[in-house]
């Protein structure tokens, strides 16, 4: 008669304890295609085309094309003092036609007003960077400034100096105008700038 074996039986190797996985953060929900397109449409300084809009927001341009069509005619449709325009290969925010006698009157009905400091600022960057262009006007200042060049060209203090031949950006100087109203004969009776620059401001904004 043969004996029960006692061993006992092998055991089970332990099973390593599963690591937390760390929490991953949460995402900040993303704007919507239609705001997303507004936001960027409201700080150009040129037209944008829908490839660049694609491919900025990652989405297909057919899509960005539809959105930006309907945004054109909800604009239209409910008479908005502004409208969305398809030109020169991209798209742009423009004040409404018949709204341009609001507009100008606006503008110009401060001829005799002291310029806000946001226009002193632009126009002494385009009189001492002369001829210049809107975005770098913009760089130089850190804020968009087309809504002021055009507010100073409108005055009669500023005006088209041509294009880039590079860039083909649009380049703006400043007008006799100007110089009537500052009393100089010419450009080289304006002030030396390096005295009125802050101590740490970047050397190719000052050597630029």
């Amino acid at each position: 008669m043969t004996e029960e074996s006692g061993a006992d039986a092998p055991e089970q190797p332990e099973q390593p304890e599963q690591s937390e996985q760390p929490e991953q953060p949460e995402l900040p929900d993303l704007p919507g295609l239609r705001a997303s397109i507004e936001a960027i449409l409201l700080v150009v300084d040129e037209p944008v085309t829908e490839l660049t809009l694609a491919q900025l927001l990652e989405r297909p341009r057919g899509e960005v094309a539809e959105t930006l069509r309907g945004l054109a005619a909800e604009y239209t449709e409910q008479g908005r003092g502004f409208d969305l325009r398809e030109v020169a290969g991209g798209w742009r925010f423009y004040t409404r036609d018949v709204c341009a006698p609001v507009v100008e009157r606006f503008v110009t009905d401060g001829q005799q007003a002291r310029l806000t400091q946001a226009a002193l600022e632009t126009l002494a960057v385009v009189a001492y960077r002369q001829p210049v262009s809107r975005a770098r006007v913009s760089a130089i200042r850190g804020v968009n400034s087309d809504g002021v060049m055009r507010t100073l060209t409108l005055r009669g203090l500023i005006e088209d100096a041509g294009q880039d031949p590079e860039s083909q950006a649009h380049l703006y100087r400043t007008t006799g105008y100007f110089l009537e109203r500052l009393g100089l004969r010419d450009l080289d009776e304006l002030p030396e700038l390096a005295p009125y620059l802050p101590d740490d401001l970047p050397d190719d904004i000052v050597d630029s």
